[in-house]
């Protein structure tokens, strides 16, 4: 509460009560100024960030324990934690520090990914970037493209001396229809060109499409591509079920 200042408080100058109440409200009023500086913009600007994806954060390797790179979109990153736990121990899991989207994506950032360590094992998919449709498609690789790509990326990725695992790209449910203005070609179009390149190549390949379709109904997550934790637990199995066929002896 706050009074008014008049002239007529210099001629009747306001009782003590009166004043000692002002006076007590004078803490408040600065405590209530020096508040007042969290303005709804500022509040805004100081919100704390969502915490990072633990996925996408580096992890330190254990001696003498072979390593596995994991490349892949957001459907690896879900799987990718629960891989790491069942071959603590066995293996260590790396993984790019973020979504590889499509095969021209990494094509761009895959010397960075590599780095210059040794790999033991690579893991790798591409394809639901590859098959966007426009409007929303701007990584969108024609099959001509995406052929192409994956060409050149497993001559880089044999490069490293690496075993080479391909996983084969993820249903999309509704006939690759998703709102708002989310389209794919045919996931199926694009499995049946990576297996021509992989068998080609000699390429082994962890069909993840087929694990997963008989579950889809029930781990999917309506008009999307993702996944619910059962989802990407039934994802990781295989992962680790086809690594640790392919982890060097000790």
């Amino acid at each position: 509460m706050t009074e008014t200042f008049n002239h007529s408080m210099l001629q009747h100058p306001a009782p003590r009560s009166r004043l000692a109440a002002l006076l007590r409200l004078l803490p408040a009023f600065f405590l209530a100024a020096t508040l007042g500086l969290s303005t709804p913009a500022l509040a805004a600007e100081t919100k704390a960030k969502p915490a990072p994806d633990p996925a996408l954060a580096p992890i330190v390797d254990l001696p003498g324990l072979p390593r596995v790179l994991l490349i892949g979109d957001s459907i690896s990153i879900g799987y990718t934690l629960p891989v790491r736990a069942a071959l603590q121990g066995k293996a260590n899991i790396h993984r790019p520090p973020g979504n590889c989207s499509s095969t021209g994506y990494t094509l761009s950032k895959l010397d960075a990914w590599l780095g210059t360590g040794k790999w033991d094992v690579i893991h790798f998919n591409w394809g639901l970037h590859d098959a966007k449709l426009p409007p929303e498609g701007v990584r969108h690789a024609p099959p001509d493209v995406y052929e192409k790509n994956l060409r050149e990326l497993v001559r880089r990725l044999r490069a490293t001396g690496a075993k080479l695992i391909w996983a084969t790209t993820t249903p999309v449910p509704n006939g690759g229809n998703l709102a708002p203005n989310r389209r794919f070609d045919s996931v199926d179009k694009y499995n049946a060109i990576a297996a021509r390149v992989m068998t080609e190549l000699g390429v082994a390949t962890n069909d993840l499409n087929r694990a997963i379709t008989p579950h889809f109904a029930r781990v999917g997550r309506p008009n999307d591509v993702h996944y619910t934790a059962e989802g990407s637990s039934l994802l990781a199995a295989e992962v680790v079920r086809s690594v640790t066929a392919h982890l060097p002896s000790r």
